[in-house]
């Protein structure tokens, strides 16, 4: 049952089978031991070694699965502070802010409604992914047995939304009235947004979905189209500067232009690389971008007199670097966007602010902001069924060895005029294809050449 449920990043599988308050309660027990084990001899002592921090998202099965794991991590003399009902990036926030040994929060995100799970973080709001910890959390898991300890740390309640309300507002600067619509996807955005940003001058909100229920109107993740359909409906008859749709937990948002057109995530951290390394205090700063982003990021970067680094997917990767490089700003192509003022972590509120003003300090429309950014032909993400992923990530190898190639995150092949990634799916037997060229002809054409190896993609997959 255990190995079902741990991922890469998390813990996640549907609820009650095979996710339930037992396997809870031992998913708390087994991080309050690794955590204290690994912090034995830790030289970055943080105030509140004994404690951890954790908060849950709107899912009917979020509070008995969060009270299960509380008692797990206090069963190991751990205390607790429970900051309630919040969206992910607000537990990140909460361990700094309170300086805990890490926090946990309730979610299992963009899924649908039946699954949950647990996102982990250690001191400093440092990810515990597969080769962070999670796999040690994973092993004392599964041979636990649920019972007495003899020990029993405390339970507090703590508010912590007007300090996190604070802190998120640093980083808005409105310069003139803005109207915005947005889909909160019956998630914590519905909770999130009236709580930092009701009440801001010069910004008018049009709320979409904003009920949490328990349920979902649309699945909560906004990189699917379907998802956003709501959304262009609601933009078409209240016209807008721009509309964004937040996931199930808020962490993560997409950005709609002004007549209801998606704007790639990569186009949005084009956009918001630009405006942290126009700031004096950030001048010639690192930028950190995933590797399956538009050629466009690195030039942006690079004529804005920053450092572009690039990195493979996923939070833990980009959080580490962030740190390493001091990296001012980052972004993901899945809507993820981290800031080095946010202890490395993404937060979908941020970048929300920093959105907000950058546009109102603009007097034209953001498609035109974005329109001198499409310089090239992109085919988004795009899945293919593959049993043997290995063999045929060798296939491209071979079919293009005469190109640049490098294997930072599947395999990346550089043709000068056109490149491409092929990354295998941690999951499923699925390889994820992104295609870049100078004009949409020749996207097209390199495309069918890499069907040829790669078959048919799924359809909306």
């Amino acid at each position: 049952m255990i190995d079902k449920i741990f991922k890469a990043y998390d813990i996640r599988a549907t609820y009650p089978i095979p996710l339930n308050e037992e396997i809870a309660w031992k998913v708390g027990h087994a991080t309050g031991q690794y955590l204290k084990r690994s912090r034995q001899n830790a030289a970055d002592k943080v105030k509140l070694e004994d404690t951890m921090v954790v908060g849950r998202d709107m899912r009917p099965s979020s509070p008995a699965l969060a009270k299960a794991m509380m008692d797990g991590l206090r069963s190991t003399g751990m205390n607790v502070i429970d900051i309630g009902m919040v969206d992910t990036s607000m537990i990140y926030f909460a361990i700094n802010y309170l300086q805990c040994v890490g926090g946990v929060q309730t979610t299992a995100s963009h899924n649908p409604v039946q699954y949950n799970g647990f996102k982990i973080s250690g001191p400093k709001a440092k990810p515990i992914g597969a080769a962070s910890g999670l796999d040690d959390i994973k092993r004392i898991a599964s041979l636990l047995r649920p019972g007495q300890t003899g020990l029993h740390g405390t339970l507090q309640e703590q508010d912590l939304w007007s300090a996190y309300k604070k802190h998120v507002l640093q980083f808005l600067d409105i310069r003139r009235p803005m109207k915005v619509v947005i889909d909160a996807s019956n998630g914590m955005a519905g909770k999130m947004v009236p709580a930092i940003f009701e009440g801001v001058p010069n910004l008018q909100i049009v709320p979409l979905l904003f009920e949490i229920t328990g349920s979902f109107t649309h699945e909560p993740n906004p990189l699917v189209e379907q998802n956003l359909q709501m959304l262009k409906e609601k933009m078409g008859h209240n016209p807008c500067d721009f509309g964004v749709c937040f996931d199930g937990d808020a962490d993560r948002c997409i950005f709609l232009d002004e007549q209801a057109k998606v704007i790639g995530c990569d186009m949005i951290t084009a956009i918001l690389a630009r405006d942290f390394l126009q700031m004096p205090q950030n001048k010639g700063s690192a930028i950190v971008y995933d590797l399956r982003s538009s050629h466009v990021v690195p030039e942006v970067i690079k004529e804005c007199g920053g450092v572009p680094k690039r990195d493979r997917v996923g939070h833990a990767f980009i959080k580490k670097t962030l740190a390493e490089t001091k990296a001012v700003f980052g972004g993901e192509l899945s809507g993820h966007f981290y800031f080095r003022d946010n202890f490395c972590a993404d937060s979908g509120a941020i970048a929300f602010a920093r959105v907000l003003s950058v546009l109102s300090a603009q007097d034209k429309p953001i498609s035109q902001l974005v329109a001198p950014l499409r310089r090239y032909s992109q085919s988004g993400e795009l899945n293919f069924q593959v049993e043997d992923k290995e063999a045929k990530i060798r296939q491209l190898a071979e079919a293009y060895k005469k190109a640049q190639i490098d294997y930072l995150d599947g395999i990346t092949v550089e043709l000068g005029e056109w490149w491409f990634n092929v990354r295998k799916s941690n999951t499923e037997p699925l390889l994820r294809l992104n295609l870049e060229a100078k004009t949409p002809q020749m996207m097209q054409e390199k495309f069918a050449e890499l069907k040829k190896i790669l078959g048919e993609p799924l359809q909306g997959h």
